[in-house]
């Protein structure tokens, strides 16, 4: 389990080049959202930008302990030995699907993001009425909706969770992810202009892709290892 956590956290990290990208004009709206006297400044805006990503993260902490339920009913149902090896083969698959899309080397995942869009569209109204920011507490709720915003960077690791086959370990899988996303998500909000030519680095990209695919073979290895 604390190899799978580490592996979260280190997704999440790596992930930063596509979060820029995803999330920057979100992000970038919360802030344009704040009041002119809190903007101006860099204190006045992080207590707003914690309280973002808090949100954030909570959002996907929930996410994966309903991914870990739902994997501990397939376990439950299902051949304990088969329904364990079949989720970890899904999840290093699409770890490997992963990779590719944060290389630019195979889009698929998008396919994946339009599943999560419907859901999105119930969701991203409750996050509006909340603007403009005026307190912290609003700043958090606007994260928690932000967190089901469709990515195939989040929808990845939660395939994982669901393989931890528990609600508590798959809380922790998406808890360490989220972490590994704050230093990224939190740049963009406090450093937007450094932020955003840090991603565009393409040889950054393919070589957190590369890593990330790394991941997904070497847990494969592991599979037919056993």
């Amino acid at each position: 389990m604390s190899t799978s956590i580490l592996t979260a956290f280190v997704v999440g990290l790596l992930g930063g080049v596509h979060c820029v990208g995803m999330c920057g004009g979100i992000v970038a709206t919360l802030t344009v959202s704040l009041a002119p006297e809190r903007r101006r400044s860099i204190a006045g805006q992080v207590p707003f930008q914690l309280a973002y990503n808090l949100g954030r993260i909570a959002g996907y902490t929930l996410a994966g302990a309903l991914m870990g339920g739902l994997g501990a009913l397939l376990l439950q149902s299902l051949a304990l030995q088969w329904a364990q090896r079949a989720l970890y083969a899904l999840a290093a698959l699409f770890m490997i699907a992963l990779g590719l899309y944060l290389a630019g080397w195979w889009r698929g995942l998008t396919r994946v993001e339009r599943v999560g869009a419907l859901l999105w569209q119930r969701l991203e109204p409750l996050g509006r009425r909340l603007l403009p920011i005026d307190t912290w507490w609003q700043a958090l709720g606007v994260g928690l909706v932000w967190a089901w915003l469709p990515c195939g960077l989040v929808y990845s690791v939660l395939i994982l969770a669901l393989g931890a086959g528990s609600p508590v370990e798959g809380a922790a899988l998406m808890f360490a992810f989220g972490l590994g996303t704050l230093p990224n998500l939190l740049g963009i909000g406090l450093l937007a202009g450094a932020a955003a030519r840090y991603a565009e680095q393409v040889w950054l990209r393919k070589a957190a892709g590369l890593l990330v695919i790394a991941f997904g073979l070497y847990a494969m290895w592991q599979l037919f290892a056993r």
